[in-house]
């Protein structure tokens, strides 16, 4: 039996051009909704097939807000029994003081699964600190995880191919997406989250802040554009052109 703890994180949507907020800390969430990250997604996912296979419970985390229970329960719909909301303001807290109020709470669980960096902020960090601050051991950027007895495995995408790590339980994984396809919440599953209580705890202690002095979006990259011709003098031009890119011969 393995009880899954996974940690999630409430982003703003942002399907098109990203804007800043004018301080540069955070993504400018104005006029999106919000949503959970696609690595986390793929968590949610995996912490749920483990707790099915084991026989064990998966739990749902995040720090944030009372908003942030919106996505509680939509994980609670995809097949989490439980919810730990740590409520405070996300924006004050960095890297080692999520990973600090994540850890005075999950001691209890053999596996805790996140999202391998913040869909947000590009932070990357609180796997690796809250493993440290458990001490317990880590595996970064896992696509698959399974638990067999009290080993756990994860498959990592590596330079040369697929590389294999087993660890003991109790664990920490960090997971990427593309290995897993998150599952849709049905209709059942979302009646009964509602009914679910959140388990709300406050903060441990002052969070120190990131440190973070801004973000920077890349620089937009540069589009050309080449005028084959105008009217039937650019036929010819056009048949080169998909013989070319292999789509005519």
């Amino acid at each position: 039996m393995t009880n899954v703890l996974v940690c999630i994180k409430r982003v703003p949507d942002v399907g098109g051009e990203v804007s800043l907020t004018d301080d540069g800390q955070g993504v400018d969430a104005r006029h999106v909704g919000f949503t959970v990250s696609a690595h986390e997604n793929c968590a949610v996912e995996l912490a749920v097939r483990i707790a099915g296979d084991t026989g064990g419970t998966a739990t749902v985390l995040t720090l944030g807000t009372d908003d942030a229970i919106e996505q509680l329960r939509t994980v609670l719909g995809l097949g989490c029994t439980a919810a730990v909301l740590i409520e405070a303001d996300p924006a004050g807290f960095g890297p080692a003081d999520v990973a600090r109020e994540i850890a005075a709470v999950a001691g209890s669980y053999d596996l805790i699964l996140l999202g391998n960096d913040a869909a947000d902020t590009g932070d990357f960090q609180v796997g690796i600190r809250l493993a440290y601050a458990l001490g317990r051991p880590v595996v970064n950027g896992a696509s698959t995880v399974v638990v067999t007895g009290d080993t756990v495995t994860a498959h990592v995408a590596g330079p040369d191919g697929v590389e294999t790590y087993q660890v003991p339980v109790p664990a920490v994984v960090t997971v990427l997406e593309g290995g897993v396809e998150p599952r849709y919440p049905t209709i059942s599953g979302r009646m009964k989250a509602k009914k679910v209580k959140v388990e709300t705890v406050a903060p441990q202690r002052e969070p120190r802040g990131s440190g973070r002095v801004r973000l920077l979006l890349p620089p937009a990259q540069p589009s050309a554009v080449e005028v084959l011709g105008e009217g039937p003098d650019a036929a010819k031009a056009v048949v080169d052109l998909l013989e070319k890119l292999g789509v005519a011969r």
